[in-house]
């Protein structure tokens, strides 16, 4: 098992956001990938739902500020929606996703995370979801 580092950046490379992630196996599909990752900040955003959410995507009726997406009223998020949404959101060129220096271009691509664990996801446009 591995400990990944997700980390969010602008199209300028700039650092934006980040969190660790033990327990994941060593080699997994990028589709997979996201897919835990959207999973997982939904989780936490759930667990204490807050008017902020820091996350890949937009939550419908969440308004962009920096950094993150105002709620209009703090709520439950379903995550398999959020985790559509981002899969079709990296068919359309919405984030690149990057493990080490690599650029990931397909989605069932497998990814040995032991190479290198940071996963990087670069937000070229706001991503609406759900």
């Amino acid at each position: 098992m591995t400990t990944v580092t997700f980390r969010d950046e602008s199209a300028t490379g700039k650092p934006l956001d980040e969190f660790t992630l033990p327990g994941l196996p060593e080699r997994i599909s990028a589709r997979e990938l996201v897919r835990l990752r959207v999973r997982e900040e939904v989780a936490r955003y759930n667990a204490a739902p807050a008017a902020r959410f820091r996350g890949l995507v937009r939550p419908v009726d969440a308004e962009v500020e920096l950094n993150g997406y105002r709620m209009k009223a703090a709520r439950r998020i379903d995550w398999e929606r959020q985790a559509d949404l981002a899969e079709a959101a990296f068919r359309r060129n919405g984030f690149l996703l990057l493990v080490g220096d690599r650029q990931i271009d397909d989605l069932s691509e497998t990814i040995d995370l032991t190479v290198d664990p940071v996963v990087s996801f670069v937000k070229l446009v706001p991503l609406v979801g759900g």
